[in-house]
């Protein structure tokens, strides 16, 4: 599992920051992609890395502002020619399915997969399977902005395949046997039972991922105990009226939310184009006064989000 920010700068594109968007990498848990906001050339970013569209199985949209959905009928669009065929799930605030299905009509694009729509206006389970539950959360902003929780649901333990051979076991259907905690008998009379050489559960990760916001419980609530939140930044403390003004949260607020969550770690995005790479490090400096584990991201910053040992 692994994050990689396509975009990290608010409201408008700078040479240094193209506006948000991150791609969540499953290919180990799933093979496919998930997208998380897609501002304008977010397509255009993704030539610069491996991503490979047709993966992109889930978008998942924080707000309807511009700059977190201008990329997304582009990148629709071009994941047709681009030889996507299998379907692609659109989770996002109420309008996101009018307005990818009128830009794409107006267009006369030509989407040869299916897309489908799950739009919503409170709390609740987006998606659930064996694997991931994601959940959402109301945020506090100029429009309806969310917060999303990916938990991804406890591992079996590993099967000690090292020890078994070193006992002889043959490599095989027998191992297969014994991951499912069965009992086996070698053929010098040995008895294997599974359970012996099965290893502890692997708990599964948290990654929280916020939309555009002021200070709320809800991101506490979203963040509780994550391995990985990330928080919008747009503004330092020093300009934290001007914050507070446009409805966004400034470095110490990001740094605070973590800390009251007791998250892992904390990447900072979403930061406006006023500040440049020396400010940036202060951003971050300043973050770590409050939380230590506060990192700034830039573009095609890729984050690695291991397996709990």
């Amino acid at each position: 599992m692994e994050l990689l920010f396509l975009g990290t700068g608010s409201g408008v594109p700078a040479k240094h920051r193209n506006v948000s968007s991150m791609v969540l990498k499953l290919l180990d848990e799933r093979n496919s992609l998930w997208l998380f906001d897609c501002g304008e050339a977010t397509q255009h970013q993704i030539l610069n890395t491996t991503v490979k569209p047709r993966k992109i199985e889930k978008i998942f949209i924080t707000h309807m502002h511009g700059d977190h959905i201008f990329g997304l009928p582009g990148l629709l669009s071009s994941r047709a020619f681009q030889g996507g065929d299998s379907p692609v799930t659109i989770y996002g605030p109420v309008g996101i399915k009018q307005y990818v299905l009128t830009s794409l009509k107006l267009s006369h694009s030509h989407i040869k997969y299916p897309i489908h729509f799950k739009e919503f206006s409170d709390d609740m389970v987006l998606f659930e399977d064996q694997q991931f539950i994601v959940t959402t959360k109301k945020l506090r902003h100029g429009i309806a902005s969310y917060g999303f929780r990916l938990v991804e649901k406890d591992r079996e333990g590993e099967l000690q395949a090292d020890q078994l051979k070193e006992m002889g076991v043959p490599f095989g259907p027998l191992f297969g046997k014994l991951k499912k905690g069965e009992t086996i008998t070698l053929e010098d009379g040995r008895e294997i039972n599974g359970e012996d050489f099965i290893g502890p559960r692997q708990r599964g990760r948290i990654l929280t991922i916020l939309g555009d916001t002021l200070t709320t419980p809800n991101s506490v609530a979203l963040a509780k105990d994550a391995d990985v939140l990330v928080h919008e930044s747009t503004f330092t403390d020093s300009d934290k009226e001007l914050a507070k003004s446009y409805n966004h949260s400034t470095n110490l607020d990001a740094a605070r939310t973590a800390k009251a969550a007791n998250a892992k770690k904390l990447l900072l995005t979403h930061i406006s184009a006023r500040y440049l790479y020396a400010e940036c490090k202060e951003l971050e400096k300043e973050a770590r006064t409050i939380f230590s584990e506060s990192y700034i991201m830039n573009d095609f910053t890729e984050v690695d989000i291991p397996l709990k040992k």
